[in-house]
């Protein structure tokens, strides 16, 4: 591609976009179940099936964009989940909602993991992972604020408002990427769906590193849903106070993404290991602490946590499959979605059962399991990649 500043701008901006629309859920969550009648529990429903659908759908639109160019998927996927953004917001009852955020993640799978994908084959070794931080950086910026916006215009209007505004900026954005964004050329001849998916089946280092990315769905991303109806618990702020707080994780995401690379670096072998002990120790300071404070930083370091191990991981995986890009990332966000909807309902019974507390300190282990797990297979990688002397 020519213009990959352009590129990147457009694609970075639709990334916060619909990231924000994804994360604006945590805060709002409180309201909805209000609005319509329901337990929090309940009104995560439309949380599992955002997740679970985008984690479906990213299986079709992995192969779709190397056979057919990833632009042009991203460009269908953009208007698709803008219109079903703006219909969430006139949602009238749990199964209107649920059927408005499920297409609404089945588009949305056409955007997130394309992008990386789109992204990893543009530029070079030498620059692909900068730019993959400067697109996560704006995915995750969207995060960030994606609990401030929410919180506000569902305090000073509605959360039906939240959906419409994310939507229409979405749209506008849309007619700009297809008017503006140049079209890349299809990596495969054909469409065939077995055959993209035997090569990273049969991969067992790829397959190992996504069943860690399916961890780290479970563990962030079925705990984090909750966070809005734990610190308004806690605290008894209003949505908006409740929104201001949860943002602290898309901060930390914002800048755990930016000295990842450097981390990683310095680190080395133990960069996972560390990750996993601070991921755990911030989901420990939610579970077990009624300190504002600690929970503040414990959201700020839950999100460093995070990005930490998903950006690192998908650079990883992209690396084991470096000719279908989308289909590697296709089978990542996959993982980390139903992962992330495995975990929303596991934890609305766990909840219900034993407290909101306890599906921290299950996400904490898992953190940590995830740090030891990706620490030991990527030291065989290294173990099997050295050379054995020849002695003849």
């Amino acid at each position: 591609m020519k213009n990959t500043n352009r590129m990147i701008l457009l694609l970075g901006l639709m990334a916060f976009l619909a990231n924000g629309d994804n994360y604006a859920a945590a805060p709002l969550l409180l309201n909805i179940a209000t609005d319509l009648n329901l337990t929090v529990e309940t009104a995560a429903i439309s949380v599992t099936a955002y997740m679970l659908a985008f984690g479906a759908f990213t299986l079709l639109f992995g192969p779709l964009s190397d056979r057919f160019g990833k632009v042009r998927v991203i460009n269908i996927a953009a208007f698709g989940t803008a219109i079903f953004s703006i219909l969430g917001g006139f949602a009238y009852n749990l199964t209107s909602l649920v059927v408005f955020r499920a297409v609404n993640g089945a588009f949305a799978a056409g955007i997130f993991p394309v992008t990386l994908a789109l992204v990893g084959q543009s530029f070079d070794d030498s620059s692909r992972h900068k730019a993959l931080g400067k697109v996560m950086g704006m995915m995750f910026l969207g995060a960030a604020t994606a609990t401030i916006v929410g919180g506000v215009l569902a305090f000073f209007g509605s959360w039906r408002l939240v959906y419409i505004v994310y939507g229409v900026g979405e749209l506008i954005l849309a007619i700009l990427m297809m008017i503006m964004l140049e079209k890349d050329a299809p990596v495969v001849s054909k469409l065939n769906y077995i055959a993209a998916y035997k090569e990273p089946l049969s991969n067992f280092k790829f397959m190992r590193l996504v069943l860690t990315i399916f961890l780290v769905g479970y563990g962030v991303f079925g705990s984090f849903t909750y966070s809005g109806k734990l610190i308004q618990g806690i605290t008894g702020y209003t949505v908006l106070g409740v929104g201001l707080i949860l943002s602290l994780f898309g901060v930390g995401t914002v800048l755990g993404g930016r000295v990842a690379p450097k981390v990683k670096q310095k680190l080395d072998s133990k960069y996972f290991f560390v990750t996993g002990i601070m991921g755990a120790a911030a989901l420990l300071a939610l579970a077990l602490s009624k300190n504002i404070f600690v929970l503040a930083v414990g959201l700020f370091f839950f999100g460093v946590a995070f990005i930490f191990f998903q950006s690192t991981l998908v650079a990883t995986v992209q690396s084991i499959l470096p000719r279908t890009k989308g289909t590697a990332m296709s089978m990542a966000s996959l993982n980390i979605f139903v992962g992330g909807a495995v975990g929303t309902s596991i934890n609305a019974n766990v909840i219900s059962s034993l407290g909101i507390s306890k599906i921290y300190l299950i996400s904490a282990v898992l953190l940590f399991a995830v740090g030891i797990l990706t620490t030991a297979f990527l030291s065989e990688g290294k173990k099997a990649a050295v050379p054995v002397e020849n002695k003849a």
